[in-house]
């Protein structure tokens, strides 16, 4: 149907992850993702720990995601929160570890609950039904290779929200180059 010479839309949107999974590129992305734990280099520290065999570098971070909370969250900015909230996972651990830090118990002692890729993705589900307008991932640079396969096991299960990396802001551009084209809303927190 032609209306007023405008074409209707033949696509609509979808989230960075949908279009890479669909060209085949989002298990590549994540092999490559994983590979950073075996020799961490995630975050700018680049400790080199392997945190597959259980050593832990500057985050403190194991090899599994820990998860201290998740809910829709009104902290954020309007367009970010909406009418439902953002799907706010909080991720334990962190690479930066400010002294002044708003989550301590969260991100220098490292309370919440170790996860499987699986279980995270059961998380993003779940908020999708909730309503949640994206998946709000709160400090994820050193869970990273983790979120990136648990949005893939989710996608299978019907996910199509926007990832929203919500992050300290200490990032490797090598890092930020593997979640371009997977992430869509990037929102780095600047510290003094």
């Amino acid at each position: 149907m032609k209306l007023h010479g405008l074409q209707p839309r033949e696509t609509a949107w979808q989230p960075g992850y949908m279009k890479l999974e669909k060209e085949g590129k989002l298990a590549q992305r994540i092999r490559k993702a994983y590979a950073h734990f075996e020799n961490c280099r995630l975050c700018p520290r680049q400790c080199g720990v392997n945190r597959v065999k259980g050593e832990r570098g500057f985050c403190r971070a194991p090899v599994r995601p820990v998860v201290f909370s998740y809910s829709p969250h009104f902290g954020e900015e309007e367009p970010i929160t909406g009418a439902n909230g953002s799907g706010t996972i909080f991720f334990s651990n962190c690479n930066l570890r400010c002294i002044f830090c708003q989550n301590w118990p969260i991100s220098h002692e490292g309370k919440g609950k170790e996860m499987t890729d699986e279980d995270l993705a059961e998380i993003m589900i779940e908020l999708q039904k909730t309503g949640c307008h994206n998946i709000n991932l709160v400090t994820p640079t050193h869970v990273m290779p983790n979120i990136l396969n648990a949005t893939r096991i989710a996608l299978k299960k019907g996910l199509r929200l926007p990832l929203f990396y919500n992050t300290c802001g200490y990032e490797r551009v090598e890092i930020l180059k593997i979640l371009e084209g997977i992430v869509d809303i990037y929102k780095p927190d600047f510290k003094y």
